[in-house]
């Protein structure tokens, strides 16, 4: 692109000085005969009144008389009738500038000049125009070449920043030209880097969530099937199985709900439930598993609550409190359920050494994990829980108890007594 864009600069310079060029040459070589033909002429008629005035005087005409008259390398022939003629000058040969001139006395006077003169003034002015054309030339090229470097350099900068794109790197480089249209060019790309970069994070997340979340309910159906397969008892096979089913749909949820959060973050399908089944339901999940840790898990706190928000996505917040509890704490889990406001509580609490203080502000960061994990299960539940719009807290730090706080629909049946507790399920 260099080489064209020069190539066509120069062609263009070199057609405007071969027109103009040649029309000066032209003007200026008319223009210098013109101007040596008019003072051979001039000198001529200085000649013929300088002898018709020394002729009127009764002088006698001689080339001795008349040589300081006639310019240096000129020939002048002073023809009078009844007289010799007087030449000045040696007459030169080949081609000649003439100018004639007729006296009042009948005398002729011819001025001769050598048109090689003219020729060599004519030279001295085409190298001056050869000159100035060659200069221009040069200034068309080094502009040329800046002028080339000054596009082709951003449209390499163009071509990197469309490779990197491909190759993965949606960096967007915001660099500008000060050309309009290659900045138009350059916010494109970098409008498309972003959009990338936020579909690569998307896909990521997608996946570490998608493996985070699916874990658990596959771990807790694992369970199950194993239950199922080491009794002989028909009633017990039974409701394993149906255990094993709900479990099944709540996978399902858990898939549906991971999409539907990779397509829109923001979309959420809150409804009114009984917040006791969901309490009730991840009871029944986990119990098996901190039987087989030799803890146990409990619940306590108000009962009869109707909360707003998705069931499935607040079971998959209760799994990870709980999960986050099996794994990094210790001791007696309880789940407490109570009312704030117009606010459901479900409190998550264990008796192991919480959570570390430097971490205690940014838990809920991807990443963040206290031990060997993933760092991903409680940032999910954060995420689920404000898509429906709740939040997660962590209310104490040691021992750690977290608290997903829902929206709450009163029942339209009268208020029941008894307070903000009841009798524990075990």
């Amino acid at each position: 692109m260099r080489r064209r864009l020069i190539q066509s600069t120069l062609a263009v310079v070199l057609v405007v000085i071969a027109v103009f060029g040649l029309s000066l040459v032209l003007v200026e070589t008319r223009t210098i005969s013109s101007s040596a033909q008019e003072s051979v002429d001039s000198e001529a008629l200085r000649l013929v009144s300088i002898v018709d005035s020394r002729l009127i005087g009764g002088d006698h005409i001689t080339a001795r008389v008349l040589t300081q008259q006639v310019g240096e390398k000129r020939y002048a022939r002073i023809d009078i009738p009844g007289r010799q003629p007087v030449e000045i000058g040696t007459r030169p040969s080949g081609s000649v500038i003439r100018g004639t001139a007729k006296g009042e006395e009948g005398e002729t006077v011819v001025v001769e000049e050598p048109r090689s003169s003219v020729n060599g003034e004519v030279g001295r002015t085409l190298l001056i125009i050869g000159m100035v054309a060659l200069l221009a030339v040069i200034a068309a090229v080094l502009l040329a070449v800046r002028q080339a470097n000054k596009l082709a350099s951003p449209l390499t900068d163009l071509a990197e920043t469309a490779e990197r794109l491909g190759s993965g790197d949606p960096r967007p480089r915001h660099k500008r030209y000060s050309v309009p249209e290659l900045d138009r060019v350059a916010d494109v790309l970098d409008a498309s880097a972003e959009r990338i970069a936020r579909m690569l994070t998307a896909e990521r997340r997608l996946a570490a969530d998608a493996s985070h979340q699916l874990r658990t309910p596959l771990t807790a159906l694992s369970m199950r099937l194993e239950e199922i397969s080491a009794t002989d008892d028909l009633d017990t096979v039974k409701e394993e199985a149906m255990v094993a089913l709900t479990q099944v749909e709540r996978l399902t949820d858990v898939v549906e709900r991971l999409l539907t959060n990779a397509r829109d973050p923001r979309t959420g399908s809150a409804v009114a439930f009984d917040l006791d089944e969901v309490v009730k339901q991840q009871l029944e999940e986990w119990r098996p598993a901190y039987r087989s840790a030799g803890r146990a898990l409990v619940c306590s706190g108000r009962h009869g609550m109707r909360a707003v928000g998705t069931p499935g996505a607040v079971a998959q917040v209760l799994a990870a409190l709980i999960e986050n509890s099996l794994m990094h704490g210790g001791g007696t889990v309880a789940l407490r359920t109570r009312v704030t406001g117009n606010q459901a509580v479900v409190e998550v609490a264990d008796e192991g050494p919480g959570v570390p203080p430097d971490l205690g502000a940014r838990i809920f960061e991807r990443t963040i994990s206290g031990r060997n994990s993933t760092g991903i299960g409680l940032a999910v539940a954060r995420d689920l829980a404000e898509a429906d719009g709740g939040r997660l807290e962590l209310l104490q730090q040691k021992p750690a108890v977290f608290a997903l706080f829902l929206s709450r629909q009163a029942r339209p049946h009268k208020k029941t007594h008894g307070g903000d507790t009841g009798s524990p399920v075990r």
